[in-house]
């Protein structure tokens, strides 16, 4: 596996949002060289530019001679404005990564040259604390070496699948691109039922934001199946039973409404991909 440090030239970074900055951040802590680095964006947010230039890393460049990666990291509605300008700066080797949702391969080897290298990628949001996961589809002019320096770019915000098949990125955003969305409005329905039997509301909203941070570090921590940890905290004829009797419906449970949500996700995910 590829190290920050060993990357053979400069990692240009193609929009300094917030998930691009948190990948910035990343990799300077990584041990990328904040002189190997370089900015392309006309007005990141005021944090982000902070970091940038307490770091040292060279926003809007002039020159600086041909990337190694060019990492694009911009919103996908502005990608064909932006392509088309930083394309040029490409060159035979340099690898293409991108963090863009619904942008498929083929637009983005459409906006470079033929048999450039690309790497497809869908991280999530908790990658900009650094707890995300990216699920990632090379295109054949990838090299082995270069597969190994894009995942430890994307390693930087968190853990990193990767994918052969291309269909699969979009299982995969409405699994986990979309997932936190799934979670928050878990947290958000917990606090409204807490609130509705009876509990203070701010309190309800604690408990529910507790419950779930907790338990979703429970998981990571123990590396337990969900299905084993579910099973640990249910007593027979208990309020937990009782419980997931309702949720755990097989006509109109959790699991059925979710496996509805994640094919409206998936599905939606190829019409925005054409």
């Amino acid at each position: 596996m590829a190290i920050l440090s060993d990357i053979p030239g400069r990692v240009l970074l193609v929009g300094a949002g917030k998930m691009g900055g948190a990948m910035l951040e990343g990799w300077i802590g990584l041990g990328l060289d904040p002189a190997r680095a370089a900015v392309i964006d006309p007005g990141p947010p005021p944090e982000v530019a902070a970091m940038i230039e307490a770091r040292g890393v060279a926003l809007n460049p002039l020159n600086g001679g041909v990337p190694a990666v060019m990492l694009l990291a911009v919103k996908p509605q502005v990608a064909p404005d932006v392509l088309a300008k930083v394309a040029p700066l490409a060159g035979p080797g340099t690898l293409i990564v991108s963090v863009m949702a619904g942008r498929t391969l083929a637009f983005l080897e459409a906006a470079f040259a033929p048999g450039t290298a690309v790497v497809r990628s869908i991280p999530n949001t908790p990658a900009a604390i650094g707890r995300g996961v990216t699920v990632a589809v090379p295109n054949p002019a990838v090299t082995p070496e270069q597969m190994s320096i894009a995942d430890a770019l994307l390693r930087a915000t968190g853990g990193v699948e990767w994918v052969e098949d291309e269909a699969l990125i979009d299982v995969a955003t409405a699994v986990s691109g979309s997932g936190p969305a799934y979670v928050f409005l878990l947290a958000e329905a917990l606090a409204a039922a807490g609130a509705k039997a009876g509990l203070p509301a701010d309190m309800a909203d604690r408990l529910a934001r507790a419950t779930v941070a907790g338990a979703g570090e429970l998981m990571v921590q123990t590396g337990i199946d969900p299905a084993q940890l579910r099973k640990n905290v249910t007593s027979p004829n208990g309020t937990t039973a009782a419980a997931l009797a309702v949720l755990m419906d097989e006509a109109k449970g959790f699991g059925p409404l979710l496996a509805e949500a994640v094919d409206a996700a998936a599905r939606r995910s190829r019409e925005l991909a054409g």
